[in-house]
């Protein structure tokens, strides 16, 4: 099966729409967050090279190779995300231990979605302060997009 990282925007919300048990909230507040990570990656990109001091030029090439690394991984959740409720679909038939086993697994999958939007917001301030300010409302897109993705993962794992 095709990885959902690699489906278009398109046939991700088309397969997200239908009455299948995958993708769903998981995989899409994964998706959100890498959104999130993404516009971070860009601000950071723009704001290269627009300051004398090397010390902001380190800071923003640090934040660019951070916020791509979340991007990624929670690409990645995207399609962990699926597989882990898959386990739990699949273990409904099993016992006790395997159902509660399969739970842990999609939890451990939110937590590191909570985990990863919460550090990617935390790179925000020092681009609100230094760097590209015709992109400060996308840094505000951004944080909406990741306080999304921790919110609706933190949901997940209270349910």
């Amino acid at each position: 099966m095709k990885k959902y990282k690699n489906f278009t925007i398109k046939e991700y919300l088309d397969v997200l729409s239908k009455k299948e048990p995958v993708p769903g909230g998981g995989s899409a507040a994964a998706l959100t967050g890498a959104l999130g990570a993404g516009l971070i990656t860009m601000v950071a990109n723009y704001s290269r090279a627009k300051s004398s001091s090397k010390v902001i030029e380190k800071k923003i090439q640090k934040i660019i190779l951070e916020s791509e690394r979340m991007k990624n991984r929670l690409l990645e959740l995207v399609d962990l995300d699926a597989r882990a409720y898959i386990g739990i679909v699949e273990a409904k038939k099993g016992s006790s231990k395997e159902k509660n086993a399969a739970v842990r697994n999609a939890k451990k999958v939110s937590k590191e979605v909570c985990t990863l939007s919460y550090k990617a917001i935390q790179l925000t301030p020092f681009l609100v302060e230094k760097g590209n300010k015709y992109l400060i409302s996308d840094i505000e897109v951004a944080i909406e997009m990741l306080f999304a993705a921790f919110n609706s993962s933190l949901a997940l794992i209270k349910s």
